[in-house]
Parts: C-alpha cells; sequence; structure tokens
C-alpha cells in the first residue's frame, strides 16, 4: 500500500466513459479510497452523465455556451465555507431540499469545487467539544444524505482541509469521505493527496492545504512546493484550495506575515500563495477567514485569499455584517495555465444561513474591488460592472 494517498481520478468530461484509478489513502492509520464515480459498478469503467460545460459569462445567466470543436479554454467555478447544518438541532428548512436553489446557476462551470467545512456523518460519540459541549467551542455536522445536496447544486469537487472536518474525530472524517464518494463527489485535503480530473482533454490536479493534522501542511513551504510540482509532473493544471488565514469582521485585509488565531499559526497568505504558484500552481483559491478578503494576480495568477462564508445553514455562522457576504469564483484557464478570464458573482447568506444569489446589489463584488486596490496595489485585480476579473495595471 502506497504511504502517502493519493487520489487520482481521469474523466472525460462531456463523453460517456471514464477510467478510474484509486489508490487507498491512509488517514490517521485509517485507509480509504480517493475518488468515486457519480454512478459506481464493479468493473473499470463506469458511466457518467457530465454536466453542461459553462463559462464564467454563461454561469451569470445559467445558460450553457455551445461548446467549439476545439477547446481553448476550461472554465472553474469556487465557493468559500460550506455548512449545510448541524445534527441534531440545528439543520436548514425542508431537511436541505432545495438549499443551494438560489445560487445553483451561477456555479455552473466546468468543474464546481467548494469548502465543506464539517463531516458528514452521525454522531461517533467523539466531538472535539467533548458531551456536554465546552464554552466557545464549534463541532459541526451534517447527515450523510446531505451530499446529495451538494451534488443537486452541481457542486464536482470538495476540499476537506480546514479546522471542522474532524470536528467528530477519524471516524467521522471517514464517514465523510464515504459519502462524498457514495454521491460521486470528488474530494480532496488529505495529506499528499493530489485529486486529478480529466475536462475535456485538460488534466486538473486539485490540492488541499491547511494548518491542522492530516492535511497538507500550508506552513511548511517546503513540503508544499514539493506536492505541487508532483501535481505539476501529472496534471496540465494545479489548483490549490487553501484554508488560510486568521478568522473574523476585523480580518478582512491581507498583510505580509503570519497570522495567529487563538495561538494557532494559520500560515502567510501571501507567502504560501506566492509559493506554490512558484512551484507551478496555476490558481490558488483561499478560505477560512469567514469574511471576503482581496484578489491578486501574481506572475499572471490569480490569487483569491478568501470567498467569504459561502453557506451557513440552521444559522451556525455568523450573519452579522461582513461575515454574511461571499461570492462565486469563476476562472477560466487554457491548457498551458494562461488566465482567460473570470467573474465574480456575488452571494450572501440570508438569515438562516442559506446561500443567496446578491445579484441586485453585488455587495461581495464592490467588498473584493475595494479590498484588493487596498492591499494589492498594482498587483490587485479589478473587477468590473459585470463581474469580470482583470489586472488592475
Amino acid at each position: 500500500m502506497n504511504s502517502h494517498p493519493r487520489s487520482h481520478r481521469q474523466a472525460r468530461f462531456g463523453h460517456p466513459v471514464l477510467t478510474v484509478t484509486i489508490v487507498l489513502a491512509v488517514i490517521a492509520g485509517l485507509a480509504f479510497g480517493g475518488v468515486a464515480l457519480a454512478k459506481r459498478d464493479n468493473s473499470p469503467a463506469a458511466s457518467w452523465q457530465a454536466p453542461e460545460s459553462a463559462s464564467p459569462a454563461a454561469a451569470a445567466t445559467g445558460k450553457p455556451v455551445e461548446e467549439s470543436a476545439s477547446v481553448e479554454s476550461i472554465s472553474l467555478s469556487a465557493t468559500g465555507d460550506i455548512i449545510m447544518g448541524s445534527a441534531p438541532n440545528k439543520l436548514p428548512a425542508n431537511d436541505g431540499d432545495g438549499f443551494f436553489d438560489s445560487v445553483k446557476k451561477g456555479l455552473a462551470s466546468d468543474l464546481v469545487m467548494g469548502n465543506l467545512e464539517q463531516p458528514l456523518t452521525g454522531d461517533t460519540g467523539t466531538s472535539k467539544c467533548g458531551s456536554p459541549a465546552r464554552a466557545n467551542c464549534f463541532a459541526f455536522r451534517s447527515p450523510p444524505k446531505y451530499a446529495n445536496h451538494l451534488v443537486e447544486a452541481g457542486f464536482q469537487l470538495l476540499n476537506t482541509a480546514n479546522n471542522h472536518s474532524k470536528d467528530y474525530g477519524t471516524a467521522g472524517y471517514q464517514n465523510t469521505v464515504e459519502a462524498l464518494e457514495g454521491a460521486g463527489l470528488e474530494h480532496t485535503g488529505a495529506q499528499d493527496q493530489i485529486t486529478v480530473v480529466e475536462i475535456k482533454g485538460v488534466k486538473v490536479a486539485v490540492i488541499g492545504f491547511s494548518p491542522y493534522a492530516g492535511a497538507n501542511n500550508l506552513n511548511d513551504l517546503d513540503a508544499a512546493s514539493t506536492i505541487v510540482e508532483k501535481a505539476k509532473s501529472e496534471a496540465d493544471l494545479v489548483v490549490v484550495q487553501v484554508h488560510m488565514g486568521a478568522e473574523g469582521s476585523d480580518k478582512q485585509h491581507v498583510k505580509p506575515g503570519n497570522e495567529l488565531f487563538f495561538g494557532e499559526n494559520r500560515g502567510d497568505p501571501i507567502k504560501f500563495s506566492h509559493a506554490v504558484i512558484d512551484a507551478g500552481a496555476d490558481l490558488v483559491v483561499g478560505h477560512g477567514p469567514h469574511v471576503l478578503r482581496g484578489m491578486e494576480f501574481y506572475k499572471g495568477k490569480l490569487i483569491a485569499y478568501s470567498l467569504g462564508n459561502f453557506a451557513g445553514g440552521g444559522k451556525t455562522l455568523s450573519s452579522n455584517g461582513v461575515l454574511k457576504y461571499a461570492g462565486i469564483l469563476h476562472v477560466s484557464l487554457t491548457k498551458e495555465g494562461e488566465y482567460a478570464g473570470g467573474k465574480f458573482l456575488s452571494t450572501y447568506m440570508n438569515t438562516t444561513g442559506v446561500p443567496t444569489r446578491d445579484a441586485k446589489n453585488e455587495r461581495g463584488r464592490e467588498l473584493v474591488n475595494d479590498l484588493s486596490a487596498s492591499d494589492f496595489d498594482d498587483t490587485a485585480v479589478s473587477i468590473g460592472d459585470d463581474g469580470t476579473i482583470k489586472p488592475s495595471a
């Protein structure tokens, strides 16, 4: 058995047949598979109904785009923190049915990614907060069947490298992996795990980082660079998902240096992001501070330092002030890793934590524009009135 877990799936989206290779992962002494199919069987090949291809422009309208014979770029979309609820007493209305309806069209792209900030598990009896729960300690869990709500929304790949994925211990994490794979969802975030998908002939590797045990360590820049280089050798494009930075309504700005939160070293967001791009990453998607942060281009690669609170079902996340604003990031990349365009679609959590499209006011867009200009000067992004993301200079 390989001691370095690596999820490696090669799927030809838009074609009925895909080939799957699963290398078992070892997480805290438990082995589990890294990838699942939407439809499983016992044969080496299984069928998948691929999602509609959508460019950033199409995602804004929900209308599919006619695919050309020669694919010049692929579209990726990403969100920040996702909590659908917390059993047993803080679950969303209708048991989560329709939870993502307001944002479903805005998510549409060739590869839809999100940060799953909770386990999908029953009560394992090992809550990190103990029983009764310690004061100011938060442990979230939703029923495993809620993985189907992610599928209905259009998500295809979830990051699990964060501070809540093991709220109910290793068993809860294992249950999450089984729930995601059982629903046909891909995931990344375990230490040394590289998840590779093939989209219209383009291989995309996605890697998750955080400062927590069992995940790729964002504070070990040498190790981070090594795994990115490895991913680049296996794929055309490398996307980094990273849970980094201190959290709170006063943590919107990105500054040089390490960020500490209750004694935890949550990384140096700028140094880390630049290091993984130097090693070969083509896009960095940040989350963790629970607020939106600015974006910049570094060596032609886009860095989104935090996409905010996308969902906090059952009022699990605060929707006060700036904590409720978030967005859906859309990025198109060529096979060579060149930035081919992007959009930012504003969202917010309503009073019960349900993700809601903010098409009328686009408040998140305004926040990101202002924060980018304030924090990054010449490298800042500029977001147009239509949401288009471009270099400011």
